[in-house]
């Protein structure tokens, strides 16, 4: 049978990919641009059905407001959880119903389902949007590698929306299925519409004061990874118009800040020690302008975040240059860059992972980067600097973990002090208004004395 027919035998309706699904099974939708929305469209009409119940789907980010959310507001049907919160997740976390968050270092999630006593966590159905089959018989992932591949070689059932909008990302490994790889393809109707985000906004000054202290500290042939938001992007568009040269990217996320990278001239990856001349990352969310820069270039390689994200992988090049936000931080220097109290408002990601790994890299920094205060909702001033974590907040970088921190005030390399010392230091970027009761807090805590400079 040649690959024509073999795809033929294999094409199937969204409503009969969705009638395979049963009772207690473990559904997983590709994370990010490649999830599905036919096969989630055909799966919501049967919310309710007698006797189906107890499915439990896991996602990645949630762009588009599933049908099996819609559909059972009660979740009566359906569980739905994610491996990483998105806007439009907390506001489904927000509802009677909720959406639980799975906990993980990002790098961990392909493991899961490789341990023994893991086993029940692997996906029965694996379902994911992919490009059309190339002359090759090979389906492509596009800008979602991740730990599609794993799951998909470990699920019982895969099945495959094929979409032509879909950009093709070349690999690194990882970043498609093979014909032989699928038991289903759903191709009826008009492509699905992708995910795609407006530009990034207008950056802040004190935004744009932290860019400027962060570059100060980057030389040529450093290795970029950049987190998800608009301080990271500002960081990238303040790279791009530096005289750096010969700069690398090894990031879990390519951001619109690596195009302007590549515009200036400043990408060449000739100084990293693996993957050499190429830039590595494993899920890309932006604009189309974004994506149509990432399809069929050569430049790029997806790889699974397993391999990516791994810590040892990360330090091997060298010159790592980390720069991820944070939420708040507290006089013990612990990072909370996820929860807001008890509310869950993104991810761990790979943050703890590249805070690590950029470390140990060869002349290697690992920078959170946060304004000193935010206004609530009521116009109050708050300071990101606490003396302990708000209750509920979670640590997503340990204090053992981090580096740097900078704020428009000013950065602090924390490694090697004391915790009086660190107390003293993260004071000194804390915005000016809120410095004397943190002084206070620290006295009481017994992190703070006479000796000390900031007064």
């Amino acid at each position: 049978m040649n690959y024509l027919e073999k795809y033929k035998s294999k094409v199937v309706t969204a409503e009969k990919a969705a009638s395979l699904i049963k009772s207690n099974m473990i559904v997983e939708y590709a994370p990010w641009v490649p999830a599905p929305v036919k096969f989630d469209i055909a799966l919501g009409k049967r919310a309710g059905e007698p006797g189906l119940e107890h499915v439990n789907v896991r996602g990645g980010s949630t762009f588009r407001k599933p049908d099996i959310f819609t559909n059972d507001p009660e979740g009566k049907t359906f569980n739905y959880g994610v491996w990483y919160f998105s806007g439009l997740d907390r506001k489904l976390a927000a509802t009677p119903r909720s959406v639980p968050y799975y906990v993980c270092n990002y790098h961990e999630v392909p493991h899961y389902g490789k341990r023994e006593e893991l086993r029940h966590k692997w996906p029965d159905v694996f379902v994911s949007q992919t490009t059309p089959m190339d002359n090759s018989g090979f389906f492509n992932f596009g800008v979602g590698n991740s730990h599609n591949k794993d799951y998909a070689s470990n699920a019982k059932i895969v099945i495959i929306e094929v979409n032509k909008n879909i950009p093709k990302c070349y690999g690194g490994f990882g970043e498609g299925l093979n014909l032989d790889e699928i038991d289903y393809i759903i191709e009826e109707g008009d492509p699905s519409p992708i995910v795609v985000t407006p530009p990034p906004g207008a950056p802040t000054p004190q935004e744009m004061e932290i860019a400027r202290l962060i570059v100060e500290e980057i030389q040529d042939g450093s290795c970029l990874q950049l987190g998800i938001g608009n301080m990271p992007n500002t960081i990238g568009v303040e790279l791009a118009k530096s005289d750096l040269k010969d700069l690398g990217i090894q990031t879990e996320m390519f951001c619109e800040a690596f195009v302007n990278l590549y515009q200036a001239g400043k990408i060449t990856n000739r100084n990293k020690a693996i993957d050499k001349y190429k830039s590595g990352y494993t899920f890309a969310v932006g604009t189309q302008a974004l994506l149509d820069f990432m399809n069929e270039n050569p430049n790029l390689a997806s790889f699974p975040v397993d391999y990516l994200n791994d810590p040892a992988r990360i330090r091997a090049n060298p010159k790592v240059m980390s720069i991820n936000n944070l939420l708040e931080v507290d006089l013990f220097t612990q990072v909370c860059s996820e929860t807001s109290g008890y509310r869950q408002i993104s991810g761990s990601g790979g943050q703890l992972d590249y805070a690590a790994g950029a470390y140990e890299s060869e002349g290697g920094k690992s920078f959170l980067a946060f304004s000193s205060t935010y206004i609530d909702k009521n116009g109050k001033m708050h300071s990101r600097v606490r003396p302990t974590l708000t209750t509920g907040a979670v640590v997503t970088t340990p204090r053992t973990a981090v580096h740097w921190l900078v704020t428009e005030y000013g950065k602090v390399n924390v490694k090697g002090m004391s915790n009086w010392e660190r107390a003293e230091a993260i004071i000194s970027i804390a915005h000016p208004d809120f410095r004397d009761d943190l002084i206070k807090e620290a006295e009481k805590m017994g992190m703070w004395h006479q000796s000390s400079k900031i007064r």
